[in-house]
């Protein structure tokens, strides 16, 4: 029995096979949701590569860096947030994760300089290791016969996050500030 099986185990309504299939689709939906949020925010700057040089002010081979911090942030954090999720809890992690997300892209949306905007980007590459995490939640939490399925699915958004972020940034380059 895991962890959040134990928690729960005094409401009688979740015993039900029905409920916990309702339960295992919502996990499988919210994890699939951070998969894609995780590749939108890697992918999104792509398309505007070309423009931040003039939009920071700075030359092209600093601007670069506005891309390959995420990489670099999602390299090292990927494996540091598995430890860390086994020793405290995936789930906590993972919120942690997503909360740091938010940071970096509040940070990004509201700056104008290179440094702040390499600090917001260095927030989000943390958010890259929600698809590790989420992955290893599914496998804790689902029946064996549902985890092939639901890993899949999680991998799926990688790609998925990245064919949406290329044309929602082309658009909001194009239309806004």
């Amino acid at each position: 029995m895991t962890q959040t099986e134990t928690r729960i185990a005094h409401v009688p309504w979740l015993d039900r096979p029905a409920a916990r299939a309702y339960r295992s689709r919502v996990m499988v939906t919210v994890l699939a949701f951070a998969g894609i949020l995780a590749a939108l925010m890697q992918t999104i700057v792509l398309p505007l590569a070309a423009h931040l040089p003039d939009m920071l002010g700075v030359g092209a081979d600093s601007a670069s860096w506005v891309i390959t911090a995420t990489l670099l942030t999602a390299a090292v954090v990927t494996p540091i947030s598995g430890r860390l999720g086994d020793m405290y809890g995936k789930r906590r992690v993972l919120l942690a994760c997503l909360m740091i997300l938010t940071v970096g892209c509040a940070g990004c949306a509201l700056s104008s300089n290179l440094w702040t905007v390499l600090a917001g980007r260095v927030l989000q590459g943390t958010a890259l290791s929600a698809v590790p995490l989420g992955m290893s939640i599914l496998r804790d939490e689902l029946r064996p016969a549902r985890v092939p399925t639901a890993i899949a699915l999680i991998s799926a958004t990688l790609g998925a996050g990245a064919s949406v972020a290329l044309p929602v940034s082309a658009f909001v380059a194009d239309r806004f500030d």
